[in-house]
């Protein structure tokens, strides 16, 4: 039996043994230009998934590409968000450390996208990934981690903690962790002059 997850890009079709992700037609696109953009993305997604395995990030391995489709070996592990502890979010520290080292910034850094299995943590979905050196593309990509803790996990400060001795191994941590500071500061800014508008 065949299990269907359908997303905002894409629809997940769960097999016995592998995972077809295939990228939705988006029909306020002009066709061509939206056949275009869904192979371009689909291609570039296999490359980043490639690319951070290379790095020494758990992820499922890439069988196939065509087309809108990537299909990728099953990794039939346990939700992180069901699972995650201090000792988990700081395996996931040491994965993100990986990908910007290798200038891979995920985009979507939630427990939502990583299943744990054999006390590794595989990375699942790399839909919003793409490739950027600067330190501000990485602080925002830690700054949606720790809003994902914040908003789901009552524990979520030990969670952080966890998640940063993890994320202490990237030789530029102290410029991320810095923009991440200004990045949360700068949130807080915008939440409080919303507030004056109510």
């Amino acid at each position: 039996m065949v299990k269907v997850i359908l997303g905002g890009e894409a629809e997940v079709r769960i097999h016995k043994d592998t995972v077809e992700k295939i990228r939705i037609r988006k029909r306020y696109r002009i066709s061509e230009l939206d056949e275009v953009l869904r192979k371009k993305r689909t291609v570039t997604e296999a490359k980043i998934i490639s690319s951070a395995r290379r790095s020494g990030v758990p992820t499922p391995v890439i069988l196939d590409v065509e087309n809108f489709t990537i299909t990728m070996e099953r990794i039939d592990g346990q939700p992180v968000r069901d699972a995650i502890n201090p000792d988990v979010a700081e395996e996931i520290g040491k994965s993100v450390a990986k990908l910007h080292s290798a200038g891979i910034v995920h985009g979507d850094l939630t427990p939502m996208n990583m299943i744990l299995k054999d006390g590794r943590v595989y990375f699942i979905d790399f839909g919003l990934a793409y490739h950027d050196d600067r330190i501000e593309a990485k602080g925002v990509d830690i700054h949606v981690f720790y809003e994902a803790l914040k908003a789901d996990f009552d524990n979520w400060a030990e969670l952080w903690q966890g998640f940063l001795e993890g994320y202490s191994e990237y030789e530029k941590y102290g410029q991320v962790l810095e923009r991440f500071r200004e990045i949360e500061m700068r949130g807080r800014y915008i939440d409080k002059s919303d507030a004056n508008f109510e």
